[in-house]
């Protein structure tokens, strides 16, 4: 597995030689670039992947907002674009802009529709498109991405994991289901704690990863936020939390 963190979880640092110089420091493998601050076009892209070629980093996921369903075709063939200039291998999205439960008919077929156009033109830049695992989208349980899965039907439609930390048994569940199909996690120490308040459970993403190991899961594990990194632009959480993981995995 490769070790490394989301530059979301740095937003107030704007510097990207800065925030890959942090990456080595901390001993991570790879970044997830976000599409929202820090890597916004093409020429940007490059520079970020010279940076971290010449750290000995890899680029392997561009962190797009895109909502998959909005069907703007030229917006996603520029996303790719920077995804490839970038050296990714593949782009988060997000899929719709409900939960699955509030998602009609008409919207369901739009998003579809969409993700296959999407894992076409991904696929002639050599791209995965991964799904935020996340509320408010279609993808916020297991069911409803087994369901999209089966009808976009294309091998570069993929998924993250993402725990809320409240249930063990269904963070076992779907992982056991969907592991074929997991590209990254996001993994964050603060949201577990702050999630877990009181009954905070230290031992509850160690759980995950080794299911993730039992599974056969061989991805990206990405820390995704801590507090005084994302709010202070204050690295040492971040490295804290890095090495906090990569000890789990040893």
């Amino acid at each position: 597995m490769k070790i490394g963190f989301t530059t979301t979880s740095v937003r107030q640092i704007k510097d990207i030689k800065k925030i890959v110089d942090i990456a080595r420091d901390a001993g991570a493998d790879c970044i997830e670039w976000g599409g929202d601050v820090h890597v916004t076009d093409v020429e940007t892209a490059r520079y970020a992947k010279k940076l971290c070629y010449d750290a000995g980093i890899k680029t392997l996921i561009y962190g797009s907002y895109y909502r998959v369903g909005d069907n703007n075709r030229n917006e996603w063939i520029r996303i790719c674009e920077i995804a490839s200039a970038l050296g990714a291998s593949s782009v988060r999205v997000w899929l719709g802009r409900v939960g699955s439960e509030a998602t009609d008919k008409s919207c369901y077929d739009r998003i579809v529709e969409d993700s296959r156009s999407m894992c076409s033109v991904a696929s002639d830049y050599g791209l995965s498109v991964c799904s935020e695992c996340h509320g408010h989208t279609f993808n916020d349980n297991t069911d409803a991405f087994l369901k999209i899965r089966s009808d976009v039907d294309c091998v570069n439609f993929k998924t993250y994991f993402q725990s809320l930390y409240k249930k063990t048994d269904y963070d076992i569940d779907r992982i056991k289901r969907t592991a074929s199909f997991i590209e990254s996690v996001h993994i964050s120490y603060f949201e577990q704690f702050r999630e877990q308040f009181p009954k905070y459970n230290g031992k509850y993403i160690d759980t995950v990863i080794s299911e993730l190991r039992n599974c056969g899961f061989d991805g990206n594990i990405l820390i995704e936020f801590t507090w005084l990194s994302y709010h202070y632009g204050v690295p040492s959480m971040l490295k804290k939390d890095i090495a906090r993981l990569r000890n789990s995995l040893e």
